[in-house]
């Protein structure tokens, strides 16, 4: 693939999906753009991705400069097709074979052998690519009419995942050349991301431990800190909203965030409907959903970090969840971007 010689943009494209997809024109336009060696953000199941052509490095270094993203810190390959599968990776082994018969196109993704196609802006240098199939019409499209596209979340490097686009308009107005609009995201946190050669999963997400020790009875689960980031969202602090965010875990979370709150009345609170209800906070109360429904909190999570530091709030006193099927993933994010995690 031809390297572009695309530079900078100076203006953004802003094109409004019609019920979920694009017209001919509107995808047309778009591919152009991918294909040109431009940026185009674009809706996936999971959150809104900045996507580059895969093939070319430099319109992948671009990423990095929009994002203010670490050069060390690999994407995530998007594909529309086993065939666009086979041309990004060395070779695509059994438990890959049983992980894409089962959850594919959806929110997993998975690391490969990389092929010599892939250049190294992609993979920050590594010898291992991410990829995935995203389930979103409008991504299976533009991948479709264009090339499989490279692409992390769709913000300024550490802040929280856009999962509509008026964040990332926020974020990425007049970085990058278009963004789809398609309203809000299904899921509302990033993808599992399971490396086939270790069977662990290194970031959870939408597909649960759970849901992959179903295929993959020895699966584990990645804890601990990595010099050299593998996947994305391993090394560095994510989706930490601008306010300092106290993260509360335990039986005893409610009554702490309560007893914070005397002593903070202007801190926002993020919590449970129930606990919220329970502790009859005063007031700048956020709510993430109901304590049976970690689907819905997950959806709510970034969405609601994003509107308390539009309101301005300095100090948010956040509640835990189980970690349990989705609820992993919750606690995976709240964890990155707390700046004090609270146990009792």
């Amino acid at each position: 693939m031809k390297r572009s010689t695309a530079k900078k943009s100076h203006g953004t494209r802003i094109l409004k999906a019609s019920a979920g997809r694009l017209s001919d024109a509107q995808l047309d336009a778009a591919a152009k753009v991918i294909l040109g060696g431009g940026l185009v953000a674009f809706p996936t199941e999971t959150v809104y991705g900045l996507g580059a052509n895969t093939f070319d490095g430099e319109a992948v270094g671009r990423i990095f400069d929009a994002k203010g993203r670490p050069h060390d810190n690999p994407m995530i390959v998007h594909v529309a097709s086993i065939r666009d599968l086979r041309g990004v990776v060395k070779k695509i082994p059994p438990t890959a074979e049983k992980l894409i018969k089962r959850f594919w196109p959806g929110p997993l993704t998975l690391i490969f052998e990389k092929s010599p196609a892939i250049p190294d802006e992609v993979t920050a240098g590594l010898d291992t690519v991410a990829v995935r199939m995203p389930s979103n019409k409008i991504a299976l499209a533009l991948i479709e009419k264009s090339v499989p596209i490279a692409a992390p979340s769709a913000n300024l490097s550490g802040r929280p995942s856009p999962t509509n686009a008026k964040d990332v308009i926020q974020d990425m107005k007049g970085r990058i050349e278009m963004i789809i609009d398609s309203g809000q995201t299904k899921f509302g946190v990033e993808s599992t991301v399971f490396d086939l050669k270790s069977k662990t999963i290194l970031r959870p997400g939408a597909v649960t431990y759970e849901d992959i020790k179903k295929v993959i009875p020895d699966v584990k689960v990645f804890k601990g800190t990595t010099g050299r980031p593998s996947s994305p969202g391993m090394k560095y602090r994510h989706y930490a909203p601008r306010a300092k965010m106290i993260l509360f875990e335990g039986p005893n979370a409610a009554s702490m965030i309560e007893e914070w709150k005397i002593a903070n009345p202007d801190a926002a609170v993020l919590s449970t409907l129930e606990t919220a209800i329970d502790k009859r906070f005063n007031g700048n109360i956020f709510l993430l959903g109901r304590h049976g429904r970690p689907d819905i909190i997950a959806r709510n999570l970034f969405s609601n970090m994003r509107r308390i530091d539009r309101l301005g709030y300095d100090l948010i006193l956040c509640e835990g969840i189980p970690e349990k099927g989705i609820g992993m993933a919750v606690m995976n994010r709240l964890r990155k971007a707390a700046s004090k995690i609270i146990r009792k």
